[in-house]
């Protein structure tokens, strides 16, 4: 667990600059650091869904993903958190951003990838931190990035981190069979067109607000329907 602590710290820590130091930028190169997050985020976004090897397992993981986060109601579970956090924070540096696209941006950013995953296995089984050491890093650059236009969100974002990230750690053993290289690829290709609806919430493209949170349960459905698929040769 010591590389997960790590890694949380990283984020919280790049978090919290990104933050303070974004409240001091002018109004309109906020605006312009946050319409280039938005693209980069795109940009993930379409380079993950490409890396697909049957988008099949993207359509129906995404599909049926979102009807479960529906009858969850977690885009506003999700949403209700982060309002809840932001008003706390109302009167302090750390009360600014869209707190609820933030927390599922980076959580996104942070955990859905072979990084997060092989390097999770890797520290359970064998104690190699070298993969998580590498992402720490890479995540303080990314939380200082997304933070300073996204706002504080970003540091709330450390909280699904350790749980997921912890949780495969601890997990690895009984994760390794399940989680083979095909599953962790369409892992991060059900993640392409989540990333790009947030990408779209972040740019303001749209008149309608993408419910992003409703459409998390996807990413792991792959777990389930990669082997189904093989099972009846349409992988």
């Amino acid at each position: 667990m010591i590389a997960t602590i790590i890694n949380v710290i990283t984020v919280v820590l790049g978090g919290t600059i990104g933050t303070l130091f974004g409240n001091k930028i002018r109004p309109e190169f906020s605006t312009s650091i946050m319409k280039v997050m938005g693209f980069i985020t795109a940009c993930i976004g379409i380079q993950s869904a490409a890396g697909t090897m049957n988008f099949l397992v993207v359509v129906l993981s995404l599909v049926i993903g979102t009807l479960i986060g529906m009858l969850l109601k977690l885009d506003d579970r999700i949403n209700g958190a982060g309002d809840w956090a932001k008003s706390k924070l109302a009167n302090t540096p750390l009360g600014k951003g869209p707190f609820g696209d933030a927390v599922v941006t980076c959580f996104m950013l942070f955990c859905i990838g072979s990084m997060t995953i092989l390097g999770s296995i890797r520290a359970g089984l064998d104690h190699d931190y070298s993969i998580l050491f590498t992402k720490s890093v890479m995540d303080f650059i990314s939380a200082t990035a997304f933070s300073s236009a996204l706002g504080a969100g970003v540091i709330f974002s450390a909280i699904p981190l350790f749980i997921f990230q912890g949780a495969l750690t601890l997990l690895a053993g009984a994760a390794e069979p399940i989680l083979t290289p095909d599953v962790i690829n369409e892992m991060s290709a059900v993640g392409g067109p989540i990333f790009l609806a947030m990408a779209f919430n972040i740019i303001g493209i749209g008149k309608e607000h993408f419910k992003v949170g409703d459409m998390l349960p996807g990413i792991f459905l792959p777990i389930a329907f990669v082997p189904l698929l093989k099972a009846v040769g349409l992988f």
